[in-house]
């Protein structure tokens, strides 16, 4: 399929109609560049995070894709022009992350190490981002992962669901089949966040069996 290089396409997997349709109701208000398109490209029933953002990648022409949480809000009205000014900075950014981490720690847990970005979410013990201070210039950092809630691409590079048929590591796996494809991931600074992430309870059920297989094949 053919890039259409002035769309953006939302691409979210949902299990939860009410959430969803506040999630678009969100994507609804942004403020849109001028001559470019969006498209929302809902996922029922995917068996894997990385099936059915594979199945959502395939199914949409935008150049630039949004991998999104039902339950993440964008109150950036200006976020479409943000991310395209980000892309800009530098050919080689290929994903843009609202939270990522410079340095995965060994473990291959984003949370063990320092992290940069911004967020509203409803976690009391989410990390305070308000005294970081971004090392460059330009207003981004460069990171080696980024958290799955919300993911901004501008290539499109196969979701490991070889490895990751389930709801975790599919973010940080991502973020390493981009850096070996020789792209730089970044995030932007957000002196006031771009999202808001309503999370609930996590489901750590089978998050360390598949933390052992991310190590296996990028770690070692």
């Amino acid at each position: 399929m053919g890039k259409n290089k002035r769309k953006f396409g939302f691409i979210i997997c949902t299990n939860e109609e009410q959430y969803f349709r506040e999630c678009c109701l969100y994507i609804n208000q942004l403020q849109v560049p001028s001559g470019f398109t969006v498209d929302i490209v809902p996922v029922m029933e995917a068996k894997s995070m990385t099936s059915g953002y594979n199945n959502g990648m395939y199914a949409s022409d935008a150049q630039y894709k949004i991998y999104m949480h039902q339950d993440v809000f964008i109150i950036n009205p200006n976020f479409l022009f943000d991310i395209l000014t980000v892309f800009k900075l530098n050919w080689k950014i290929g994903m843009i992350g609202m939270i990522g981490c410079p340095v995965l720690p060994p473990t291959g847990v984003m949370w063990h190490g320092e992290r940069v970005g911004n967020l509203y979410q409803l976690d009391k013990n989410n990390v305070n981002f308000n005294g970081y201070e971004y090392q460059r210039e330009d207003g981004i950092t460069e990171v080696e992962a980024i958290d799955g809630l919300l993911m901004v691409t501008k290539a499109d590079i196969p979701w490991r669901e070889d490895l990751f048929d389930g709801w975790d590591f599919y973010d940080v796996s991502q973020s390493f089949e981009f850096r070996r494809k020789g792209l730089k991931i970044v995030v932007p600074e957000q002196k006031h966040p771009w999202c808001a992430h309503d999370d609930g309870k996590m489901n750590l059920w089978s998050y360390d069996r598949y933390r052992k297989i991310f190590l296996k094949e990028y770690m070692q």
